[in-house]
This record gives structure tokens, C-alpha cells and sequence, in this order.
């Protein structure tokens, strides 16, 4: 494997810097704001509230922007564009360098102002990346100064193998407010704003007893802190009066955990559920016959994908994964599973990614006739292929995957095998051959997702599903280049590798969340599976 070659140091030091009533949880007679219960398919896949080990769609809804904050925030309510968060202002110094002025007064959870320190901690070999290596690391002497974990507080893989996904080369020191690139990255805000760069206390961690103890009560710096975590069952959260910003609206937030979508809904008539989420389109039209209730959403900067294991013995020629991207019938599966509400897009990509967007790209087509000439070509003569999933984790799920496995009707012979978990899902035994994913963009550059999820740091090729040697030399290009041309014809190179001459993936649909809710409770959806209760987004 070819491992790019960009190292970072981080320098840190202290800035300038109505008619529908709602239940009540334990509210003070002061404190008029309501209590709300949110029904979800799923709390979190690790059983943790760490946003590094929780990379997920679920995560994201409950973490975001509730509890986890980052130097640089999102328009959660608009466009996702990148807003003022822990820091007040960043600049540009050169290609390698960004500068960020810390907000002054930020409380966190347990009342501590956040400082500098924090920030450094949050970067650190205790928080992030364990005793995995940079890249570079012969020639920077800052790692010495931020300590391994301590015994009891060790870090599971999960989260340095996120931590390196984020910051393939981050190296600490703390003498300026500074993010210092030893080679030009044009991304560094982009990372800067994404899930897994968020700030913790690092007084929270050091007074934890344990790893789990903290990943389950993390001391952040949201308008919502936690106050109970019972995993599989629910969250709770309570405002975080002490906020920087403005008050929040909501006195107590409780998500619970409601795998069946019949139970959700039901709840949320009945009043139980304050919101309902992961509604699939077919039932909309059922929730909104009743006047009292609406459902919000559309589609989101996330697609959903089929990832193959290379090394299976029927998927190692990549004929037989070119054969399986042209015998899907994505349009299909979008006007009968999704009513229309959500799309076949251009690739792994998005059109928020301004110039680097490939307009011209289109996913492989639908065409049996292609599909059978590639099986003939690969000599395949019917052997099992195994598709791993879960019980509709993604919404739609099964029934997904009920319309591949009429792929057999090109002579592709899938099967379905239902795991229980993540863990099962991924783990490598003889049958792992396709699975079910989505790839997020956490900001807006290709290095955000193609990069991120099948590039070197990748969870394809970390977990050995995925290998290409010259996928793997443009993604160092994509991270090191300040090329804008050359960068966008590297990155049309790497979509031609990884979806149509070496399929890593294939990507069937545009993905798209729908959350229902009482319509006398004031409440815009953001364009992403994160819920917004911020003040200003919500009134009843």
C-alpha cells in the first residue's frame, strides 16, 4: 500500500479571544421551557457518545449540534456552509497554514472556561490517536510532549482509526493558535469542520476513571449536556444554561430508542414522541392525513452505497464488480422505494463541491445485456455471492436489498445473509463479499469522502477490502496539492478507478431523512441526519 506523505503539526496556545402540549420532565416551577421525547431507529451503533468512535448517521442525529462543537462550525439550518464555532475568525496565513482566534467565556459542562489547553488535548495522542504514527514523525519532535494514554483509558481502535481518517499526520505543540501543514492542504478548514475535530475538557477526561466513562458522559461544550445514558434504551439530555450562545430552548431532550417504524409513528400520534424519525417514504401520506402532523425532509449530502470485498474469490476480477453495477436498476429503486423524493446522483460526489464537481459524470447504467457480457467474460458460473446487512438500519434497507437480489435475473446469484451489528457486518471471514454503507461529505472537497472512506486512511482499505495502488498515489495528491485543475482531474481519475475500472463501490441513491412532528411545534430540519435544537429552531 502507498501511503501519502503529508504531515501536520498543530501549535496551540490561548487566544484573544400552543395547541399541542408537551410533557414535563422534572421542569422547576421557574423554568417554563417543555421537556420532548424523540423516537429514533437507533441511539448509537458503539454504545458510546464519542464522536470519533460513533462515525455514524445515528451518531450525527443525536451529537450534532446538541452536545459536540468544533472550531469551526456549519449552517445546520441552511446550507452546511461553514460558520464561526469555538473560534471567532480564522484566516489564511499561506497554503499551510491557518490561523483560528479562540472564543472567549465558552463554558464547558462542568463549568470550566475553554482554553487553549483543551484544544491541545483534544488533538492528542490521549483523545485521538493512541500510538499511531504520522507519517513524518522522524523529523517533528512535538509528539514527545503529548503523553499516551494512561492505564484504564486506552483508546479503542475505532477511535484513532477515525482520528487518522480526519488527520492523517496531526502533530501537537502548544505555542501559537495556529494549524500548521508541513506540505500545502487546502482542506484544513474543511477538517477543521467536521465530525471527529470537535473539543472536549480535557479535566472531563483526566477525572473519568475509565475510557467508557468517558465516551458515555462527555464534557463538551453544547447547548445540551448529558444526564443519563442508558445504551440501546435512550439519551438524555438537559440544557447547558451556561452556553455561549443563546439560551436553550428546551429544558430536557430525550431520545429513545424505537426500532420499528410502526412504533414510532404510533407513538408520535398518540403523544408519547414528540418526533419521529427515519420515516420511509411510503409513509408520509398516512402521517399527514392527520391534519395535526407533518413530516419534514429531503435529501442530505450522503449516498448510499454497495461496497464489495475485492478479495472474495468471485468479486477478485473486477469484471464481476462491473457486472454488478450495471445490473442495478437504481431509478427503480427511487421511484418505488423513495416515491420520487430523492435521486440517482453523478458518482460519489456533490454538486456543493463547486469546482471539483464532475457534472459530466454519471453512475454506471443500467443494462443487463452489459452486465451478462462481463459475466461471460469473467467466466463466472453462478456461485454464491454473500450480501451482508442489517434488519433497516438505513431506511428502506431490506427492501433494498430484496431489488439487488433480483440481480439474479442477470445471473448474479446474491444472497442475503442479516446480521445483527456493525461488527458482524465488517468482519473479515470467507463469505465477506458486498455490503451496505453511505459516505457523508463532512465538507466540500472530494478528500471529504472518496478520500476519507476509500483512500489509504480509508475504513475500506483499513478493514482489507480495498486496495489501488494508483487510487491510493491521487489521494496523497489530493491531499497535498493546491492545484486547483490538476486536483480536479486527479479526482476524476480516482472516480473512474474506484466506480467503474476497479469498483471499490457502486452508489445506488442520493440518500434522504424524513422526521415527523406535531405541526404546532416549531422546527425546520437541517439538511443532514443532525437535529437542531439550538435557540431560534425551535418554539411550540
Amino acid at each position: 500500500m502507498i501511503r501519502p506523505t503529508r504531515r501536520s503539526i498543530l501549535s496551540l496556545g490561548v487566544g484573544a479571544a400552543g395547541a399541542f402540549a408537551l410533557p414535563r420532565i422534572s421542569i422547576g416551577q421557574a423554568d417554563s421551557r417543555p421537556s420532548i421525547n424523540i423516537a429514533v431507529q437507533k441511539i448509537t451503533n458503539s454504545n458510546t457518545l464519542d464522536v470519533l468512535r460513533e462515525q455514524s448517521n445515528v451518531g450525527e442525529r443525536v451529537f450534532f449540534s446538541s452536545l459536540w462543537e468544533a472550531l469551526i462550525s456549519k449552517n445546520w439550518g441552511g446550507d452546511l456552509s461553514v460558520r464561526p464555532g469555538l473560534a471567532t475568525e480564522w484566516r489564511r496565513v499561506d497554503d499551510q497554514v491557518v490561523e483560528l482566534k479562540l472564543r472567549q467565556g465558552v463554558k464547558f459542562h462542568n463549568g470550566d472556561e475553554l482554553t487553549a489547553e483543551d484544544v491541545i488535548f483534544s488533538f492528542s495522542r490521549a483523545r485521538m490517536f493512541a500510538n499511531t504514527e504520522a507519517k513524518n514523525r522522524s523529523t517533528i519532535k512535538a509528539f514527545e510532549q503529548i503523553p499516551t494514554p494512561r492505564p484504564g483509558k486506552e483508546l479503542p481502535a475505532e477511535v484513532p482509526a477515525a482520528a487518522r481518517r480526519a488527520w492523517p499526520d496531526l502533530i501537537v505543540n502548544k505555542y501559537t493558535v495556529r494549524f500548521v501543514n508541513a506540505t500545502p492542504d487546502v482542506t484544513l478548514e474543511g477538517r477543521l469542520s467536521r465530525y471527529g475535530s470537535d473539543i472536549m475538557s480535557r479535566r472531563g477526561w483526566e477525572e473519568a476513571g475509565s475510557y467508557l466513562d468517558r465516551a458515555r458522559r462527555p464534557i463538551t461544550t453544547g447547548p445540551y449536556k448529558v444526564v443519563e445514558f442508558k445504551p440501546d434504551v435512550s439519551l438524555t439530555l438537559e440544557a447547558h444554561d451556561e452556553y455561549w450562545g443563546d439560551r436553550p430552548p428546551i429544558k430536557r431532550i430525550r431520545f429513545v430508542e424505537v426500532p420499528e417504524v410502526s412504533s414510532r409513528v404510533n407513538g408520535l400520534v398518540s403523544g408519547q414522541y414528540q418526533f419521529a424519525c427515519d420515516i420511509p417514504p411510503d409513509q408520509i401520506a398516512g402521517i399527514e392525513k392527520n391534519a395535526a402532523f407533518e413530516v419534514q425532509g429531503d435529501t442530505i449530502m450522503n449516498h448510499r452505497l454497495t461496497v464489495f470485498d475485492k478479495n472474495h474469490p468471485q468479486l477478485a476480477n473486477p469484471l464481476m464488480r462491473r457486472a454488478f453495477t450495471h445490473a442495478i436498476d437504481r431509478q427503480a429503486i427511487v421511484d418505488s422505494l423513495w416515491a420520487g423524493r430523492t435521486r440517482v446522483p453523478r458518482g460519489l460526489q456533490w454538486e456543493f463541491y463547486a469546482d471539483m464537481f464532475q457534472s459530466d459524470w454519471t453512475v454506471p447504467e443500467y443494462n443487463p445485456k452489459i452486465a451478462q457480457d462481463l459475466l461471460k467474460q469473467a467466466n463466472y458460473k453462478g456461485d454464491p455471492i454473500p450480501y451482508r446487512l442489517l434488519n433497516n438500519y438505513y431506511t428502506n434497507q431490506v427492501a433494498t436489498a430484496q431489488v439487488l437480489v433480483e440481480m439474479k435475473a442477470v445471473g448474479i446469484n446474491v444472497q442475503i445473509e442479516t446480521k445483527e451489528n456493525w461488527t458482524q457486518i465488517m468482519e473479515r471471514t470467507p463469505t465477506r463479499a458486498v455490503r451496505d454503507w453511505s459516505n457523508s461529505a463532512p465538507f466540500n472537497d472530494p478528500v471529504s469522502s472518496l478520500v476519507a472512506q476509500h483512500g489509504p486512511n480509508g475504513q475500506q482499505q483499513q478493514i482489507g477490502e480495498f486496495t489501488n495502488a494508483e487510487a491510493n498515489k491521487l489521494s496523497e495528491f489530493l491531499e497535498t496539492s493546491t492545484d486547483r485543475a490538476a486536483r480536479r482531474t486527479a479526482f476524476r481519475r480516482m472516480l473512474e478507478i474506484c466506480e467503474r475500472e476497479d469498483p471499490a463501490y457502486t452508489v445506488l441513491h442520493q440518500n434522504a431523512t424524513f422526521t415527523a412532528k406535531p405541526k404546532s411545534i416549531k422546527w425546520k430540519a437541517a439538511p443532514a441526519f443532525a437535529m437542531d435544537f439550538r435557540a431560534g429552531n425551535f418554539e411550540v
